[in-house]
Order: structure tokens, then sequence, then C-alpha cells
């Protein structure tokens, strides 16, 4: 079964990646697959719910991706996920797919599955960045005065309005990671810790 989900998440995605939500079909998941339009439906009674399925794999993806970052502190780290969510990409499919799940966050108001999905997600992101924010005041790399929960709230905000503005716009990202950084180097890091000492130069 987890050689047949794979295959259909990722069927899924480049059908997803080609036709967006809004024209995405059933037939045209299959026809990304090795299986028919009848087995999928044996699997998945409709197109909303392979895409509720795919949003939770492509979340349990993600969580297992930011749990190794590259860097050898909170702060390294801290960047290197940022640089990570807001790459443009190397292919146009990502940049597709960044389009596709931005329709798919509008229906968030009006579908509560995909607003939990979105939720878990946001949840997810949120709390990696306070954890890595909490490591670096244990370490003395991160200021202790400030408050890990709500600095958290402000990147996990600015990465996923960053993110849409992209897609919507074709806003750089490159601007934002500029702009964070610098936030991370001058607001975040402890008086006495340089960025040469945490890995960020």
């Amino acid at each position: 079964m987890t050689d047949t989900l794979d295959e259909l998440m990722e069927a899924t995605y480049a059908a997803l990646c080609k036709h967006g939500y809004a024209s995405l079909r059933m037939q045209d998941i299959a026809d990304e697959s090795s299986k028919s339009k009848a087995t999928l439906h044996y699997h998945y009674e409709s197109k909303q719910a392979l895409l509720y399925a795919l949003l939770d794999y492509l979340t349990d993806s993600f969580a297992e991706r930011i749990e190794t970052l590259e860097g050898e502190t909170p702060a390294d780290q801290l960047l290197s996920l940022v640089e990570h969510y807001l790459s443009p990409g190397e292919d146009d499919a990502r940049e597709e797919f960044r389009t596709a799940l931005l329709e798919i966050k509008a229906q968030g108001p009006y579908d509560d599955r995909f607003r939990a999905e979105l939720t878990e997600f946001d949840r997810l992101l949120h709390g990696r960045i306070r954890s890595l924010l909490e490591a670096g005041q244990a370490d003395g790399i991160v200021r202790r005065d400030i408050d890990p929960d709500e600095t958290a709230e402000f990147i996990t905000t600015v990465l996923n309005g960053a993110q849409t503005r992209h897609v919507a716009v074709d806003h750089p990202t490159d601007q934002t990671y500029a702009m964070l950084e610098t936030y991370v180097t001058r607001e975040l890091l402890a008086e006495d810790a340089t960025p040469t000492e945490v890995g960020l130069e």
C-alpha cells in the first residue's frame, strides 16, 4: 500500500502542478500514474479526498525536512529554514505547485478540512522556528529578552506573506531572505555573539 500511496501522491502533485486546483480532474491524476481512474476511486472517493491526502502527505514531508536543517547553530539553522521555505526552486514544476497551493489556501475559509491541514502546516513552521529560537537562547546565541513565541509568529507571517506575494505578483523572495537575515543578525543575536561565532559568516 505504501508504494501505491507514494505513486498516487506523486501523480496528484504532478497533475496539480499542470492543471491547477480549479481545473484538476481525477482523470488528470490517473494520467500521471500507472493506475486507472477506477483504481483512484477505489482508494479515494473524490478529487477533494485526494487533495486532502496530498496536503497531509506534504505536511509530513515538510516536518521531516525542517527537523534536519543545515547549520551548526540554531541561528544558522533558522536561516537555513528561511532559505528553504523561500527558495523559488530550479524548475517550473515547483513554481506551478506554489501557484496551485495558493489556490488551495484560498479555499481554507470555505473548507474545514483544507483549513485544518493548512493550520497544521503553519503550526509546524511556527513551532520549529520557536524551538530554534529557544535553543539559541539556551546556548547564549539569541537574546534572552525576546519572546520566542511572538518572534516565531512574526517570522512565520513574513514567510507566508512573501510566498504569497511571490506567486501573486512575482515579487522576488531573495529580497525577503536578505531582510530576514539582517533581522536575525541585528535584532535577535545576543550582543556578545558575532555572526562569525554563530556560523552566519
